[in-house]
């Protein structure tokens, strides 16, 4: 590899370091080099804070003149909660400024580039572009579709079963693999079940982090959840989508759709700058997600167990695809083993994957 991609990889490192922490902004990190020396690195730690090349020009102080910038995303030209980045970039006389992928935003596009070569400021575009925007893809889909990047979470045997024909379910997968499920749930803006789940598990929908927590989402099209709930009775907030207007009292928030569906939920989760989510559902509501085909990524556990039975449940339920080629293409993102069990990470409908682990 050559110098520069190296400092670039060491900038994608800053930025997978905050991963989860950003939204609704992207995922970003910077790094300046002078002299063959790294004299500062940053990230954009939080929406609202400073971006990453601030952090590192703050770091670098006086040495950034004539500094080269590396940076993941395309620095920032517009003014929002913070200035732009372009201005304190050439404030700073930094000499080369080395982009790996232009921002989506159609407030950007571009732009910063021009400003910053306007500047008399040397400016290259496309260093490690592919593993940028992988990171920053659920940013690029909010961007592109103002709708959340969906991923569709299972868990279960090898032979695709989620409990027993009796029902049993509690555990199939190891500690391991629940512990890791958690860590998912701590890099999504929101996590969304259906109410059955909520009626017959009555679960909590944390992840183990009390500084980091997903936004609850429970499709109720009849506001059959339970009062006592914890997602009821918990200080986490709670959106319950329903069909029925609101019967009873609630810090939570309850929106009544006409139709509650994954795409009108998806709308709104959008509007509420909900990028991501985790759909951690029973079978129907996969179904549901599946039918209406606005799942971009999936995550399997499976367990070295076989369950087997006509009535045992499964992953997805509804109609399926009638015929194979109305299957759902998925590429094998990442296979990896935890404690026993597999947990493999797919893209649904790209070809072409920037596979890791």
């Amino acid at each position: 590899m050559s110098n520069q991609n190296e400092y670039m990889k060491f900038a994608l490192e800053q930025a997978k370091m905050v991963r989860g922490q950003t939204s609704p902004n992207p995922t970003v990190g910077a790094v300046i080099v002078n002299e063959g020396e790294v004299i500062g690195v940053g990230a954009h730690l939080r929406a609202g804070e400073a971006h990453a090349e601030i952090h590192a020009l703050q770091m670098a102080g006086e040495r950034a003149r004539g500094s080269t910038l590396y940076v993941t995303l395309e620095p920032c030209q517009h003014r929002g909660r913070t200035g732009p980045c372009t201005t304190a970039i050439i404030q700073a006389n930094v000499s080369q400024v080395v982009i790996a992928m232009l921002d989506p935003n159609p407030e950007m596009q571009g732009k910063s580039v021009k400003v910053l070569q306007r500047s008399g400021i040397h400016v290259e575009v496309g260093v490690l572009e592919e593993e940028a925007r992988h990171m920053n893809r659920v940013y690029i889909h909010w961007m592109k579709t103002k709708k959340p990047y969906v991923t569709l979470k299972m868990a279960g045997s090898l032979d695709g079963k989620t409990a027993t024909s009796q029902g049993e379910s509690q555990w199939i997968t190891s500690p391991a693999s629940r512990s890791d499920g958690h860590v998912e749930r701590k890099n999504h803006d929101a996590i969304l079940v259906g109410v059955e789940t909520v009626i017959q598990d009555n679960p909590a929908l944390t992840s183990r982090d009390p500084y980091v927590q997903p936004i609850r989402v429970v499709l109720d099209r009849n506001l059959r959840i339970p009062r006592s709930s914890k997602l009821l009775t918990d200080d986490y907030p709670t959106i319950i989508y329903t069909e029925q207007p609101s019967a009873f009292e609630t810090t939570k928030q309850i929106v009544t759709l006409s139709k509650v569906t994954p795409d009108s939920v998806l709308q709104d989760l959008g509007n509420r700058n909900i990028t991501s989510l985790l759909v951690e559902g029973g079978a129907t509501i996969h179904g549901a997600f599946f039918t209406d085909r606005v799942v971009q990524r999936t995550i399997t556990y499976l367990a070295p167990k076989l369950i087997g039975g006509v009535g045992a449940h499964g992953f997805i339920a509804g109609s399926g695809a009638l015929q194979l080629k109305d299957a759902l293409q998925v590429t094998y993102e990442c296979i990896e083993h935890i404690d026993g069990d597999i947990k493999i990470t797919a893209i649904v409908g790209e070809e072409d994957v920037y596979r890791h682990c």
